[in-house]
């Protein structure tokens, strides 16, 4: 069975674990092929040459971007790549080998960084896409150094692994990221080899334009959909839980058996990412299934995420939330009765390119939910300009997740769980299918609102 599997990094970082747990588990000969992974950068890699997702903490990137000298920040990175190398010798990494590919490929990049802070400098263009392509460019160092590892390691063992790089640093065509999947896995006979591939992928369109910082799961979706696997696999670090056990303790919540995208969506749209939606849309088209595997529990057989899936019993899957989003409430007596005011406050969003996961609306006000990553101050001044009163409040918001959890009382028991626990409901709301009931309250209310929901719902 053609399998195509993703490795995140914190999971690509304990290499040790993924040779035991994903390769070798209950294979061996022929059955350890006819799968194709798709690998991150090693954990931490790619925040020091962009920047900390969680943070910010600038990295390389940023002092290209601000004029600065990079070249210092890059010889670091080779020290600490080459410190990684050398925490893989143990598992038969050539560190030779290892550490000229990691020279070899940052030497190459420091070229075209020059030519391209060269360009910024001029004045000629605009740094928009300057930017972008440097962006680009320090981003595939981080899989092309844990995809040759990998495949480095692998074929030391006596494994056949092939090695596909999809950053295109030596290319003299153009190709879009699809026409270059195509173009490097079309000659691979997958029955006879394990194929290690980078998460990240060069094209045309410019992986990270769209999807900045989620594009390894975009290429692992993208060669399912072109090679058409039985089933496309994503390790993680950790199982997909109906709740968080560090919150809830691991004895009161436990592995989702069965799940479907539209599930999926609704974890994402609250952080809690399975897949990225970008990724899972054309899976779902394709219909083909995804499994969610815990790399540290191989005898687990994970989370299995299908298009059609329904649970039998009317049931809350998932108890999730995040602590990381702002509620801005738009007020003005004139709203009731005319038509457009949404659409008004809407296009001001849109302008300032701003989603939204949750909104709330009655005669003359509109609450609107948005991560506070994406607060920006000059919507704020825009919309009061244009409305009577504009409040805006930090919150969290706490989630009821389910295929099939349409029951009556289920609101009534869960906000009775919240009150029992002293915490007051700022807003409420689920549209009509009722895949995911969201309650807003107080950032300080987060943890104790999911145990006691995880509670009642048990």
């Amino acid at each position: 069975m053609l399998t195509v599997e993703k490795i995140g990094g914190t999971s690509m970082t304990a290499l040790n674990d993924v040779i035991k747990n994903i390769i070798l588990f209950n294979r061996s000969g022929q059955q350890l092929y006819n799968r194709i992974f798709v690998v991150s950068a090693f954990s931490g890699v790619t925040n020091l040459l962009l920047e900390n997702k969680k943070t910010g903490e600038p990295g390389v990137y940023h002092n290209l971007a601000n004029f600065r000298d990079f070249h210092k920040p890059l010889k670091d990175l080779v020290v600490k790549l080459k410190q990684i190398n050398k925490s893989y010798e143990s598992l038969g990494l050539n560190i030779a080998e290892a550490d000229k590919f990691i020279e070899n490929r940052i030497k190459e990049a420091q070229t075209y960084l020059e030519n391209l802070a060269n360009i910024l400098t001029s004045g000629y263009v605009s740094n928009e896409g300057i930017l972008q392509a440097a962006r680009e460019i320090l981003a595939s160092i981080g899989e092309s150094h844990s995809a040759f590892n990998f495949a480095n390691i692998l074929q030391n063992m006596g494994i056949n692994a092939t090695l596909v790089d999809l950053s295109g640093f030596h290319d003299h065509h153009s190709y879009t990221i699809d026409q270059r999947i195509k173009r490097e896995l079309q000659h691979i006979d997958f029955e006879s080899t394990i194929c290690i591939v980078t998460g990240y992928a060069k094209g045309t369109e410019g992986i990270m334009r769209e999807f900045d910082r989620g594009y390894s799961e975009v290429t692992f979706s993208k060669i399912a959909v072109a090679v058409k696997p039985q089933e496309a696999i994503i390790h993680k670090e950790y199982h997909l839980c109906t709740a968080d056990p560090v919150l809830v303790g691991i004895e009161n919540c436990s592995p989702v058996g069965n799940t479907n995208y539209d599930v999926a969506d609704q974890l994402a749209d609250v952080g809690m990412e399975a897949i990225h939606p970008k990724a899972s849309k054309p899976l779902e088209i394709n219909n083909i299934n995804l499994r969610i595997k815990n790399t540290f529990d191989p005898e687990h057989p994970g989370t299995l995420i299908t298009k059609d899936y329904i649970c039998e019993h009317k049931r809350v899957e998932v108890i999730t939330g995040t602590e990381k989003v702002m509620i801005i409430d738009i007020y003005d007596p004139s709203m009731v009765g005319t038509p457009g005011s949404d659409l008004e406050i809407m296009q001001l969003f849109y302008n300032h390119n701003i989603s939204y996961n949750f909104k709330a609306t009655n005669a003359n006000s509109i609450s609107i939910v948005i991560w506070e990553k994406d607060f920006d101050k000059k919507l704020i001044h825009e919309l009061e300009a244009n409305f009577e009163k504009v409040t805006v409040e930090k919150a969290a918001m706490v989630c009821l997740i389910g295929s099939n959890m349409d029951r009556p009382g289920l609101l009534a028991k869960s906000a009775n769980a919240l009150a029992e626990n002293n915490i007051n409901i700022k807003s409420a709301g689920f549209a009509l299918r009722k895949v995911n009931i969201q309650f807003l309250i107080a950032r300080e209310d987060f943890d104790t609102a999911i145990i006691a929901l995880n509670k009642a719902m048990g």
